[in-house]
């Protein structure tokens, strides 16, 4: 049911739980980044204190973001069974266990094993976010709320290299520790905020389904809309194969930035934080852009604006890449224009997805998105880290300028895409 179809003191009171929700589950998701972003600021300090490689720094991302995006697609089918506050508390409390234990490690391998960990954990907290918001929101007000909720991560992994760039001068292990108590703190605040669905508060539930259409979800007419709206359409596949590019120039920036900043481009490690911060704020302001844009321009044809963000995108990185010692105003600009065009991608590729496999299967095509963007850690971590180590940033900036062309190219096979699939529901 929707929120006009209450009575007007019950609809006041689940507004309430609503923005209750919704708020505290984007500080939550925020504070998944504290943990999971902050290694990029202390890389450079671990690298001197010592003395590991580029190579080593690399294969780590490379092996949380694989797990992590094996997790989050794994742990959706968890998530949509089990109470979201309970999930998403334990996820959060053991990805901070996971930074303390880091921060008092010196070993190369436990670093690989910890890292490897929180990656597995950090999966815990986007499915049961997934499950709040298709649970507080109708579906007529989820796009919009949704790709508000959505800059949560540019907030979190934002403010974090902000403040690690500051308490690293105390040493690089602080860049574990002290996020992780924020995250601590935020995690019982996080308990007490949320609860699981509306009808654990005693509201009814949203589009409640009957018996028999709950049944049909499990049967084996719903496997083969799977198949066929998901894994069987090409529109879906050019999604995920361009997401895997979109991400490689998105967390080259975020894992990458503050090294290559002050080895390409001699920046501090304090300016080197505001301005991987200033390419995730930018990227806040890029993805609500998009998503307006989407909707009031393209008739809700996501592909397309994701073809003209990523051309542009790939400009302001060409230019950063062009301009050898630029002014820390005019780099900024450049690093901050990136990420307000790169992030409009990040964005859509879900909700397009989401909305050419319907609502039957959007968190299965969501899933499997995102899985192909987290995959592409084997390029954005590993393989850039390897290509900087060997032949210098200016060959390893180069070759993200060749990956962001190819994932422009790849998103204009699916310019004719449509808006929704509900035609063939």
């Amino acid at each position: 049911m929707e929120l006009q179809g209450m009575a007007p003191e019950v609809a006041k009171k689940f507004k309430y739980w609503q923005t209750r929700t919704i708020i505290a589950s984007m500080i939550g998701y925020a504070l998944f980044y504290f943990v999971r972003k902050n290694l990029s600021i202390a890389m450079p300090a671990m690298q001197d204190d010592l003395g590991i490689t580029k190579g080593d720094l690399g294969l780590f991302l490379t092996l949380h973001g694989l797990l992590y995006g094996v997790s989050k697609f794994a742990n959706g089918f968890v998530g949509d069974r089990v109470n979201a506050r309970y999930f998403m508390v334990t996820g959060l409390v053991l990805s901070a266990a996971c930074n303390i234990w880091f921060g008092f490690s010196s070993a190369v391998v436990m670093f690989g094993v910890v890292w490897m960990l929180n990656g597995w954990f950090q999966g815990m907290g986007f499915p049961p976010c997934a499950r709040l918001l298709t649970h507080w929101i109708p579906p007529t007000q989820l796009a919009t709320k949704m790709s508000v909720w959505n800059t949560s991560h540019s907030v979190g992994a934002g403010l974090v290299v902000i403040v690690c760039g500051y308490i690293v001068s105390l040493g690089w292990r602080w860049c574990f520790w002290f996020p992780s108590i924020i995250a601590l703190v935020g995690a019982v605040g996080l308990w007490f905020a949320l609860r699981d669905t509306p009808r654990s508060v005693g509201f009814p539930e949203l589009n409640s389904k009957t018996g028999a259409e709950e049944k049909e979800d499990t049967s084996a007419e719903f496997k083969q809309f799977v198949r066929k709206n998901v894994f069987g359409n090409p529109a879906i596949w050019v999604l995920a194969i361009a997401n895997f590019f979109v991400y490689i120039v998105r967390y080259a920036v975020l894992d990458w930035g503050p090294t290559l900043l002050g080895e390409w481009k001699g920046v501090s490690i304090h300016h080197a934080g505001w301005m991987v911060a200033a390419f995730e704020i930018s990227g806040i302001i890029g993805m609500l852009v998009a998503g307006w844009a989407t909707d009031r321009f393209f008739g809700g044809r996501g592909p397309r604006v994701c073809v003209i963000c990523m051309a542009l995108a790939t400009v302001f990185v060409a230019l950063f890449w062009g301009i050898s010692q630029p002014p820390m105003w005019l780099a900024t600009l450049l690093l901050g224009a990136a990420g307000f065009c790169i992030y409009g991608p990040q964005a859509l590729v879900g909700i397009a997805a989401a909305n050419i496999a319907t609502k039957k299967a959007a968190a299965t095509a969501v899933g499997f998105t995102g899985l192909f963007g987290y995959v592409s850690t084997l390029v954005s971590g590993w393989g850039l880290g390897l290509l900087a180590q060997h032949y210098g940033w200016d060959i390893a900036v180069g070759a993200l300028i060749l990956i962001a062309i190819m994932g422009t190219l790849i998103f204009m096979a699916a310019w004719s895409a449509k808006a929704n699939g509900y035609d063939n529901d």
